[in-house]
């Protein structure tokens, strides 16, 4: 089932960090995608820039009869995040995470909801009660470069 987010840009400057960056859609070696670029800085507790999407306007969505999320990136060589957010969440900083490598090619990652990780939280992920999704570049001095043209559900 393919999605179709409404990608929103967000950074660390919410919380008082100094990274900056975009999104933009534009044309990404020869394919459609969101783009999201910038500079991550750990300066003053900082150290992330993402692009973030509700999956339903104000809702969730019942994904528990797929077997996760595929997604299809390109970018420079670094280590980026995929959260998962579910309506059992309740602080932003609760999250399910998995890491790819967006490679400097299009590639579609496969990622089973099995790998995504609990973090600061006991609940566990109910891709039955799924709300939102993200792709971060976090926790290191780096400059971000990562596009994504299609984002799926799978069997």
């Amino acid at each position: 089932m393919d999605l179709a987010p409404k990608w929103e840009y967000v950074a660390d400057t919410v919380m008082g960090g100094v990274s900056t960056g975009q999104i933009a859609n534009e044309q990404v070696a020869g394919r459609a995608a969101t783009r999201l670029t910038g500079q991550v800085s750990l300066d003053n507790n900082g150290g992330f820039i993402q692009m973030a999407a509700d999956l339903e306007q104000g809702g969730v969505i019942d994904a528990s009869s797929w077997s996760g999320i595929e997604i299809e990136v390109y970018g420079n060589g670094a280590v980026y995040e995929v959260r998962l957010r579910t309506d059992a969440l309740t602080r932003p900083w609760q999250s399910f995470r998995a890491t790819v490598t967006a490679a400097s090619e299009w590639q579609s990652l496969r990622l089973q909801w099995s790998v995504f990780e609990a973090h600061r939280t006991d609940a566990g992920f109910d891709p039955a009660r799924f709300r939102r999704i993200g792709v971060l570049a976090i926790g290191s001095q780096m400059q971000a470069d990562i596009a994504v043209s299609a984002i799926r559900f799978y069997r």
